[in-house]
């Protein structure tokens, strides 16, 4: 089994409260759920309205199959450009 983990921090310079905040996350989360078959979700910085911390898991057989998806998940939120991303950490495990 292998387990892939990528954990994303944005900078979001428009944010002006933590509703606007909410409302970016929300349409990040939504997207990545409706277009690939990964768990995500905010993972920290959540009272930090220009701060934006996602994390994002993918489970399979294969190293390459799981690395790839999540490469594929970190374009997609990057061709968004609905907040500047600012670190980005990748971590596969085989189990």
């Amino acid at each position: 089994m292998v387990i892939g983990a990528l954990r994303v921090e944005f900078h979001l310079a428009e944010g002006r409260s933590l509703k606007g905040k909410r409302k970016v996350v929300r349409s990040m989360v939504d997207k990545v759920k409706a277009r690939f078959n990964v768990a995500v979700a905010e993972v920290g910085s959540n009272d930090k309205w220009q701060k934006i911390e996602i994390g994002i898991s993918a489970v399979g057989n294969d190293r390459r199959h799981v690395d790839s998806s999540l490469s594929h998940v970190l374009g997609y939120l990057e061709s968004l450009c609905l907040a500047q991303i600012v670190h980005t950490e990748m971590e596969i495990l085989n189990l």
